[in-house]
């Protein structure tokens, strides 16, 4: 028999937890639910979910510094939830590693189809092969990581996507909109500042293995492509 996925809610506003855990259920998932972001760290280290929607701020400890300590030891879906809109908590909230962020208020049936189209996204990584590899990279599809001479890079769920694209493909050339729809399936408005930002931290983590290479160049008025090492 197949077991339900287990979503994660770590929320302090209760009339907002009890309506995506009703929706949730609603859909078929088996759905736990904390206030504290303390006692929520220590919950998902031992009940190890599937999935977490994570409240941006939360007593003693907020969504960033619980997504950079989850971030430590599992690759487990992160979606965000917070009311900051401005660009630079998304981008933040991103590059720490929450794999996407829904803005309040928000509709609970788009959190529904958010959770359904992440988790499908991590049930079909694991299926697949582990580690494929590309010259001195190697793609470890069922631990969602990336290594370069056999160590791993540190990458944010989207860096892994958008590194793994690359490495398959390379010398290809991906315009920015298109590097939008391998990080973000939900096709929602995020600008070409977002793609800048995920590139410029890939990059200073491969030159951080391989100091003397340039693997991610820029394409004029189009986008990047990505190139082997020598």
């Amino acid at each position: 028999m197949k077991t339900k996925a287990h979503i994660f809610i770590v929320e302090d506003d209760l009339k907002i937890a009890a309506l995506l855990r009703d929706y949730l259920l609603s859909a078929d998932y088996q759905v736990s639910h904390e206030v504290n972001g303390k006692l929520a760290l220590e919950q998902v280290k031992s009940a190890r979910p599937d999935l977490i929607l994570l409240d941006l701020m939360l007593p003693e400890l907020d969504g960033i510094s619980i997504c950079r300590e989850v971030r430590k030891f599992s690759q487990l879906p992160i979606i965000m939830l917070t009311a900051r809109v401005e660009e630079v908590d998304r981008l933040l909230g991103l590059e720490t590693g929450a794999d996407d962020y829904v803005c309040k208020p928000f509709s609970p049936r788009e959190v529904v189809a958010r959770v359904k189209v992440h988790l499908r996204r991590s049930m079909a990584g694991h299926d697949q092969q582990p580690a494929v590899a590309q010259s001195c990279f190697a793609i470890d599809r069922q631990q969602l990581r990336i290594l370069v001479d056999g160590q791993p890079l540190n990458l944010t769920p989207v860096e892994y996507r958008l590194l793994a694209e690359f490495i398959s493909h390379p010398e290809r050339v991906y315009s920015r909109q298109q590097l939008l729809d391998f990080a973000h399936e939900d096709q929602r408005d995020i600008n070409d500042r977002t793609v800048d930002t995920h590139i410029k931290n890939i990059r200073k983590k491969i030159q951080s293995k391989l100091p003397d290479n340039e693997c991610l160049h820029s394409v004029y008025g189009v986008g990047y492509r990505f190139e082997m090492p020598h």
